[in-house]
């Protein structure tokens, strides 16, 4: 059975994909950047550009618990992107919907509130829903020999996996901080500002797109 349409939502059914949902408040600054990111650093370790159904059956999106339905994401998002070599084009923002999270394997949010605001919607989406540091913390701490071999099993089982395992020691790695597990919101800040948030970004999603392809970044 085919997905219905929508951006990064048409692919196969959802037996051969693996979704992940970013999370935002405005889906124009932290989670376009995070989502760009992810498919620029899968494209760079799998080799194969994302398409309409994703690379190797992993798929990403985006949306905003007050998306900005239709709006392109923030020049200053966009700038960030760029340094990174990652493509900006064709993003429109969206407010986050129910079909968003049922659909979604694994949603990263920006900030514990916005983990609270998906977690609130339903749809068993606790054991799936992490901040981003979070995940990032709980998939160091995954010993990658005991995940299925994407060259055997898929990168989708791989996925799947691998969500199981950060959702079980969940309660046994907390954060150091509250704020550990927060990415601050750079909406209306300086250029300088967003640069950072980037680098935090793209440093939490480093070992989880390792863990989740098995494959370690270009050096």
């Amino acid at each position: 059975m085919t997905a219905p349409e929508g951006r990064g939502i048409a692919g196969p059914s959802t037996t051969e994909t693996f979704r992940i949902l970013h999370v935002s408040t405005g889906n124009v600054c932290r989670s376009p950047i995070t989502e760009r990111l992810t498919r620029h650093a899968l494209t760079d370790r799998l080799g194969t550009p994302l398409g309409p159904f994703g690379t190797r059956g992993l798929i990403v999106e985006s949306a905003g618990t007050w998306g900005h339905e239709g709006a392109p994401m923030e020049a200053n998002a966009a700038a960030v992107l760029a340094d990174f070599g990652a493509d900006a084009s064709g993003f429109t923002g969206r407010e986050l919907l129910d079909e968003h999270v049922i659909r979604a394997d694994l949603v990263l949010t920006a900030t514990r509130d916005h983990r609270a605001q998906v977690i609130s919607m339903g749809h068993s989406a606790g054991l799936r829903t992490f901040t981003l540091k979070e995940f990032t913390r709980l998939v160091r701490a995954i010993d990658p020999a005991t995940l299925p071999d994407p060259l055997d099993e898929g990168v989708v089982e791989r996925a799947r996996a691998l969500v199981r395992a950060a959702a079980a020691l969940r309660g046994w790695l907390l954060a150091p901080t509250a704020e550990a597990d927060e990415v601050y919101d750079p909406y209306g800040a300086p250029l300088t500002f967003f640069r950072s948030i980037g680098d935090e970004i793209n440093q939490a999603l480093d070992p989880v797109v390792t863990a989740l392809t098995g494959v370690p970044a270009r050096t």
